[in-house]
């Protein structure tokens, strides 16, 4: 009886292993998704400051929000470019102003926003994208890159 059994622990090991390191890999998965979720969340905010004081359609605010490295790809999201960052510019009721530039006394707020962001899951066996919902962060306008010292717009340093 012995002999017919010798091997069962292999195999049984092999089905708990998988088993076991595909739920491991899937925890280590949902947490960096919700890394991820939470640095996008503050590098919308940080857009958005940036959009705050930069003139109307600066490049500067999109390149805050990917916290981008020299060479325009993100450091913290694969795959996350400008093209992701929709900067939008509010009046008092909270509508997009269609032309910021030529409506620029009716800007109140800036707003950021991460859109279509997949991320890429590495999950053993299971390779889903998972989409990421719209981030979102608003502020008051401030100078909008007008300097009162100068008595014009100032583009804004390189962050």
């Amino acid at each position: 009886m012995r002999r017919v059994q010798q091997g069962v622990t292999c195999v049984e090991f092999a089905i708990v292993a998988a088993v076991l390191f595909m739920v491991m890999f899937g925890v280590i998965e949902f947490s960096r998704a919700l890394f991820v979720a939470n640095a996008l969340v503050e590098s919308t905010r940080r857009g958005a400051r940036v959009a705050a004081v930069c003139p109307v359609g600066d490049p500067a605010p999109a390149q805050v929000a990917i916290l981008a490295n020299g060479g325009g790809t993100s450091l913290i999201a694969p795959n996350l470019t400008t093209a992701n960052v929709a900067v939008s510019y509010l009046n008092q009721a909270g509508a997009p102003i269609a032309n910021p530039g030529a409506n620029y006394t009716q800007i109140q707020y800036v707003q950021v926003r991460i859109v279509n962001y997949t991320m890429q899951l590495l999950i053993p066996f299971v390779l889903p994208r998972f989409a990421m919902p719209a981030f979102t962060a608003t502020l008051p306008r401030e100078s909008l890159g007008y300097s009162p010292t100068q008595q014009a717009f100032v583009p804004c340093q390189a962050v």
